[in-house]
């Protein structure tokens, strides 16, 4: 196996977060996927092992990739979605850690307002936990994508949507899951936190 980096390390807090996303019905089964980016150039991220449950997640069920999606380090398979994360970290410079998970308010909401286009959240308190946001008169758009297996194409979508919407901080694959992402892995986590919070207040009110 190629590469010599210790990952342990920087994937404790992954493996915390994604025990407590399960915990939490985020990323049940063996749902979701987590990563952080370890260099820029050239390109290294650590992101979990395909098929693991998260509620058992630790620090050895992570691997370490290039920029191709080949493995470096750690035993196991990447995700088809690893391609997501690879392109949001060359797109959005700030990114160093993305987390995806599956939520039953956010996966019912994609469903709900796909033909607008995207969630819009205004007006909550809330909102002030998304980084950079100051007021809670903010308005978020999180852009809703149709979900698609083929993560080739998909990722070039995903591209084109945050190129027109540079300012958010999650994109939804419609009846799929969310994708957050933060300069670090305890404010993508927060990220995550804000946005399923705010994802159930809105659920609760669709009549």
């Amino acid at each position: 196996m190629a590469g010599k980096t210790d990952i342990s390390t920087p994937t404790k807090n992954l493996a915390e977060a994604g025990r407590e996303f399960y915990r939490r019905g985020w990323t049940l089964g063996t749902s979701g996927n987590f990563s952080m980016l370890l260099a820029r150039k050239p390109l290294r991220i650590c992101v979990t092992a395909s098929g693991i449950e998260k509620g058992n997640l630790d620090e050895t069920n992570f691997l370490e990739l290039d920029d191709d999606a080949e493995i470096l380090q750690g035993f196991g398979k990447p995700s088809a979605e690893t391609l997501i994360h690879l392109m949001i970290y060359r797109f959005i410079p700030k990114a160093r850690s993305i987390l995806h998970t599956h939520s039953v308010w956010g996966t019912i909401l994609s469903d709900v307002f796909f033909e607008q286009g995207a969630i819009e959240i205004e007006g909550y308190e809330m909102l002030k936990g998304l980084a950079g946001v100051k007021t809670h008169e903010h308005r978020e758009l999180v852009p809703i994508i149709e979900n698609s297996q083929d993560y080739i194409a998909l990722s070039h979508v995903i591209e084109n949507v945050l190129r027109e919407n540079r300012d958010v901080h999650g994109i939804y694959l419609r009846r799929h899951g969310l994708y957050t992402w933060g300069d670090s892995v305890s404010e993508a986590r927060r990220h995550v936190e804000i946005f399923e919070f705010l994802f159930e207040v809105l659920g609760r009110q669709l009549r």
